[in-house]
């Protein structure tokens, strides 16, 4: 009798269960892969693509025979591949590589494979135009595993340059949990309060732990926040 993968290792029964949200990147491109190869599963083969291309942006941009270059991926999987790849780079150009965020959720599901393996905090902050959709987003700040520092007029002039109408900032806790310190509430303050002198609203302040978050909009620690 054949042996059953645990639930882990099944991301087609997970995406049934939790949908696309639940599954990671490298849960999603063993879907796409179909199949492990001899010694080796999907998902271990899924990891090994994602790690030799150092990310899902140059796995989106790489080409067949880079495709082939990875041990286990052959002409098949590799057309299969570039394929799915090739729709999604032709849908983010319609849509101007905007995407519309509605609550601190989106945001979680938005930045959160930044935070993967990290060992410090990141702080990243995402840039949202007038609609309320984000087209940029990048590191602002990285610190030790206790914590991170940043200047408002980092975090504001980052914006300015950008045009932003708005910003969400979001960081880590290497620890896992996402529950705020005194220092967190008095950076998310702090920033509030710049946000009123150069007129681009602060919209929230995520802090990612593992697989959850917590959202200070969400808490209402900050009036006037908003999505």
């Amino acid at each position: 009798m054949p042996l059953m993968m645990p639930m882990e290792e099944r991301p087609r029964e997970r995406m049934l269960q939790g949908g696309v949200d639940a599954l990671s990147n490298i849960e999603l491109l063993a879907i796409l892969l179909g199949s492990g190869t001899k010694g080796k599963t999907v998902i271990a083969l899924a990891c090994e693509i994602l790690s030799h291309f150092g990310g899902i942006k140059r796995l989106l941009e790489a080409s067949i025979e880079e495709l082939l270059e990875v041990k286990g991926v052959g002409l098949a999987k590799a057309i299969q591949l570039k394929s799915v790849f090739g729709l999604a780079t032709r849908y983010l150009a319609l849509q101007g590589h905007r995407h519309k965020i509605q609550s601190p959720k989106d945001v979680y599901f938005l930045v959160r494979e930044k935070f993967v393996g990290q060992t410090q905090e990141l702080l990243v902050v995402v840039l949202r135009d007038v609609r309320g959709c984000a087209f940029h987003q990048g590191v602002i700040g990285r610190g030790t595993m206790t914590g991170v520092l940043v200047h408002p007029r980092e975090v504001f002039s980052y914006a300015i340059r950008h045009q932003a109408h708005s910003v969400v900032l979001a960081h880590n806790h290497p620890s896992g949990s996402p529950s705020p310190s005194k220092a967190d509430l008095q950076l998310t303050l702090c920033l509030k309060d710049a946000s009123n002198i150069v007129g681009i609203r602060l919209d929230d302040h995520l802090i990612i732990g593992e697989n959850t978050y917590y959202s200070f909009w969400d808490k209402k620690y900050i009036l006037r926040m908003r999505y």
